[in-house]
């Protein structure tokens, strides 16, 4: 489904972290400017931003899946877009976006997720006129349907969208070249990737994907992914060329290594696909249903 704000087919700054707030409005000792959240701290609840060539962000996070959401507006229209929320926060999530005199235009997957059930419907409910977004080959129910090459824009920016499967089919990052930045989903973690032994996952097609899609940016480019477990917030082309344990090496090494990574089964899997693929809409938890009555 075609809408205004997605392109069917500039100057570029990169973003300077201007604040860093916690709970309690503090900047910690061990804060670094690429690693907003403080080191080795995994559920600390903490908002990240800056705003940099009339763009605001806020990295968000949810303690409980380690999930990163990030909030992008256009400073002058207010037009904002949400990325990857969590259906717990879903109401954070609105209050921010009122909270800062937004127009949320679109609540956006990177993909189907199996650790958490997606906010986007719920949001929906919360913050009428926004629309929910995923890819089309991510096969889940949306109002607006995403192909690799199209853009999303929001204000005068815009996120180009590009295919990056093997975590799942429909998996998508989104990049946004004038900031510099892209968001990688599961499908590029800090130091890792995401795992590939279920939702027709594939070495091959992630390590392929990731580093055509991905790790051909330039090397500065800042990379945001859906989740990190060790409080680390970012990574850069660069480090992840250089330093990913995994996707440094050759692609036979890297089939190898997922081959035996002997992960647990995702604990909120049952629950999260099935609703996931409806917005997140599908057999809720009565304090959740109650919210869109």
């Amino acid at each position: 489904m075609a809408m205004s704000g997605v392109v069917r087919s500039s100057v570029r700054l990169r973003p300077t972290w201007s604040t860093w707030t916690s709970v309690t409005g503090n900047i910690p000792r061990n804060f670094n400017q690429n690693r907003a959240i403080p080191e080795g701290i995994c559920g600390i609840r903490a908002i990240a931003s800056h705003s940099s060539n009339n763009m605001i962000f806020r990295q968000l996070f949810d303690r409980e899946s380690c999930t990163y959401t990030y909030l992008l507006a256009d400073e002058a229209s207010k037009d904002a877009v949400l990325i990857d929320p969590v259906i717990e926060l879903a109401k954070r999530d609105a209050q921010l976006v009122e909270e800062l005199g937004l127009k949320l235009k679109y609540v956006m997957n990177t993909h189907v997720h199996a650790d958490h059930i997606t906010g986007s419907g719920l949001l929906k409910k919360l913050v009428p006129g926004s629309q929910s977004l995923i890819s089309v080959a991510s096969k889940a129910m949306a109002d607006v349907k995403v192909n690799p090459g199209e853009k999303v824009t929001f204000g005068c920016h815009e996120l180009e969208v590009r295919s990056t499967p093997g975590h799942t089919n429909g998996c998508i990052t989104y990049v946004c070249h004038e900031q510099r930045t892209a968001f990688t989903g599961d499908a590029l973690l800090i130091r890792g990737c995401g795992r590939t032994d279920f939702q027709e996952g594939s070495s091959e097609k992630l390590y392929d994907s990731v580093h055509s899609e991905i790790l051909s940016l330039p090397d500065d480019y800042i990379l945001y992914p859906a989740h990190d477990y060790k409080g680390q917030t970012a990574t850069t082309v660069r480090e992840e060329k250089q330093y990913n344990p995994r996707l440094t090496k050759t692609k036979d090494e890297f089939v190898d290594i997922m081959a035996n990574l002997g992960l647990a089964y995702p604990k909120k899997i049952d629950v999260s696909l099935p609703a996931n693929l409806v917005c997140g809409l599908y057999n809720l938890p009565d304090d959740l249903a109650a919210e869109l009555e």
